[in-house]
C-alpha cells in the first residue's frame, strides 16, 4: 500500500561550515516503521511557505522534540539566557503550521518541544525550569554520555479517563520517558489534559472538538517505538488516521475525475 506523506518540523542548526535544517533520526525510524508513513523534512522557511499548499499534500504533521525552546516573546514573556537555547525560524514556521494543521483537521502529533509549540500556538503559555518549582519533580534527563541512559523508561503518567488517549492505551498509568525542563503552564483555551505526571505536570493534550487527530505529548515515545508496545502504540494511532486521510483525499481525487 501507499505510504501517507507526513510533514515532519525541522530544527536549523548550524556546523561543518553549513547550516542545515535537520531532524533526529529516532523520530523519522519511528514514522516509516512504527507508524507506517513516509516522513518528508519540512524546512523551516517560515512565512516562506505556503502552508495551505503543503497541506493540501500530505496526510500529517509530526512536531518533533528539540534542544532548543519556544521564544518567550510568543506567549509574552522575556528571554532569558538560562532558558535558551532558541530557534527563532523553527518557531516562524512550527507556530502557523500547527494551527493551520488545527484548522484543517490535518492529523498532528507533537512530542516534547512539540507539545509546547502546539500549547503556544494555541494561546497558551509555558513554565520554565519547572524542576525549580514548589512541589515539581525533576523531569530533566539524568547525566550521561548515553543517549539509552537519558531516555529510559522511568516515570509514570496517568491517562485521563474519557480522553483521546485513553482510546490508544485505555485509562490509568503508564510508564514513559519524560525528559524536559519546562512544560504547559497556562493551558490554551481551545486544549484538554489528556495525561499528567505524579507532580500535576501537564504531560499531554488534545485539541477540543478537533476536526482531526491533534495531540501532543511531552514524553519520547520515538526514542522506544521499536521495543516498547506504549511508544509504538501511539505512532501506530497517528499511522492509522494519516492513512484514512490519505485515502479519503483519493477518493474524493478519484470522485472528481
Amino acid at each position: 500500500m501507499r505510504q501517507p506523506l507526513v510533514a515532519v518540523s525541522t530544527d536549523v542548526r548550524q556546523f561543518e561550515n553549513y547550516i542545515w535544517h535537520a531532524a533526529p533520526l529516532q523520530y523519522l525510524e519511528a514514522a516509516l516503521s512504527a507508524a507506517g508513513v513516509l516522513p518528508m523534512l519540512l524546512p523551516s522557511f517560515g512565512a516562506r511557505i505556503d502552508f495551505d499548499g503543503l497541506l493540501d499534500r500530505v496526510d500529517g504533521v509530526l512536531v518533533t522534540g528539540s534542544k532548543s525552546n519556544v521564544h518567550p516573546s510568543h506567549y509574552g514573556q522575556e528571554a532569558t539566557e538560562a532558558n535558551g537555547p532558541y530557534d527563532p525560524d523553527r518557531d516562524a514556521t512550527t507556530l502557523p503550521l500547527i494551527r493551520r494543521a488545527v484548522e484543517r483537521g490535518v492529523p498532528l502529533l507533537a512530542i516534547c518541544r512539540g507539545i509546547q509549540e502546539m500549547n503556544v500556538a494555541l494561546g497558551g503559555t509555558l513554565a520554565t525550569e519547572i524542576q525549580d518549582l514548589p512541589g515539581r519533580m525533576d523531569h530533566r534527563a539524568p547525566q550521561s554520555d548515553r543517549q539509552e541512559e537519558r531516555f529510559a523508561i522511568r516515570q509514570t503518567v496517568t491517562i485521563k479517563p474519557g480522553s483521546c488517549l485513553a482510546g490508544v492505551f485505555g485509562a490509568g498509568d503508564i510508564r514513559v520517558n519524560s525528559v524536559h525542563r519546562q512544560a504547559v503552564d497556562r493551558l490554551g483555551p481551545n486544549l484538554d489534559v489528556e495525561a499528567v505526571a505524579p507532580d500535576g505536570t501537564v504531560e499531554a493534550v488534545s485539541v477540543r472538538g478537533s476536526r482531526g487527530f491533534a495531540v501532543g505529548v511531552q514524553w519520547h515515545p520515538e526514542y522506544w517505538a521499536g521495543t516498547d508496545e506504549n511508544s509504538a502504540k501511539i505512532f501506530r494511532a497517528f499511522g492509522d488516521v494519516a492513512r484514512a486521510r490519505m485515502l479519503a483525499r483519493d477518493g474524493m481525487a478519484a470522485a472528481a475525475e
